[in-house]
């Protein structure tokens, strides 16, 4: 029975009897920490996802995915090795945040519109916090300095800008998708996006009261699991606080501070981070470290997203043949880059 439990595949299990017991033996702050992340799931979230969701969803039926696709085509396939409707998605991710990337991917991936290789270098690319978050929350809410949001912006998004330069060699020599044929009479690309919006309309075929309905419901059934990851992790925190765990891991994340030269009193904000984007970036804040290493920290929380949003993306590609491993390398990668970033750009960007 003992060598049973010794296996590396019954550790998940013993993990989750560990934290039953926790829970068990902390009830109230427990609740105190579901009731929490259920706040923040509420008054944060559902209202900033739930309208992208819907609006993804129509744009895919209205065929407006497939305009901006087929004008961005030219740019996209030479320099990320992606097709041109990953253009939409790399906006539409920029600007509304993580997890909307990965939603939008696995839609395309589920329609057969991408390839598996394609779909997993448009998430490793498209995973980025959105600038009303970095701007708002970050710099002005937790920082008090809305001139730190230039240097948090470029460190972010411009190492984002790297990982997907980079993940034109995740699988190089797997096939890609063709480009569409050009239709007789398209012979300007403008001309061809319309054609091609319309095609995937008529593909389609459901009329708006349908498609609206539909809409909805993808969008509330995956902002359900969205809030249940976050209460989820809201309440692990919770408990391996409460345990200590977490102290242990930033006592141990002291070495390595201490060896890289920097302030050990960063090491709480880079475990908070580890787990959760908000209060990592929130954390770097409150230390007492220099303002560059705590927008360095910020910068890393911010890249690497926290396993709650790790969680997220790993539920909505666990509907495809998408895997995780390329976006957990992309998110470390991208993590390391934007903490560099920070240092080499404080002193042309920085407040």
């Amino acid at each position: 029975m003992l060598r049973y439990w010794l296996r590396p595949a019954s550790l998940p299990a013993l993990l989750c009897a560990a934290l039953l017991l926790l829970g068990l033996y902390y009830p109230a702050a427990s609740l105190n920490a579901s009731v929490r992340g259920l706040t923040i799931w509420w008054e944060v979230l559902f209202p900033a996802l739930f309208p992208f969701f819907v609006l993804s969803e129509l744009m895919l039926g209205f065929g407006i995915v497939h305009f901006f696709g087929t004008l961005m085509d030219p740019l996209m396939r030479p320099l990320f090795r992606l097709p041109g409707i990953s253009g939409f998605v790399v906006a539409m991710g920029y600007i509304s945040g993580y997890p909307v990337g990965a939603r939008l991917t696995a839609q395309l991936r589920e329609r057969g519109q991408i390839t598996q290789a394609e779909g997993e270098r448009m998430v490793a690319f498209t995973t980025t916090s959105d600038p009303i978050f970095l701007i708002g929350a970050v710099s002005v809410g937790f920082f008090h300095n809305a001139a730190l949001a230039l240097v948090l912006a470029a460190a972010h998004y411009g190492s984002g800008l790297i990982i997907g330069l980079l993940a034109r060699f995740h699988e190089p020599r797997a096939p890609g998708t063709p480009p569409a044929a050009a239709k007789p009479g398209s012979r300007f690309l403008l001309s061809a996006a319309v054609s091609a919006m319309h095609e995937a309309m008529q593909a389609d075929g459901r009329k708006l009261g349908r498609l609206l309905q539909d809409a909805i419901g993808s969008a509330l059934r995956l902002m359900t699991v969205v809030g249940g990851l976050v209460v989820f992790f809201s309440l692990v925190m919770e408990l391996l606080t409460k345990a200590g765990t977490l102290d242990l891991l930033a006592a141990g994340l002291q070495t390595l501070l201490d060896a890289a030269g920097l302030p050990l009193q960063l090491s709480a904000s880079f475990v908070n981070g580890l787990f959760e984007v908000t209060l990592g970036a929130k954390s770097s804040a409150e230390t007492g470290a220099p303002l560059v290493h705590q927008a360095a920290v910020a910068a890393w929380a911010l890249s690497w997203a926290g396993l709650s949003v790790h969680a997220q993306i790993a539920s909505i590609l666990s509907h495809t043949d998408l895997r995780y491993k390329p976006f957990l390398i992309a998110r470390a990668v991208h993590g390391i880059l934007a903490f560099a970033l920070v240092y080499l750009l404080w002193g042309w960007l920085g407040p």
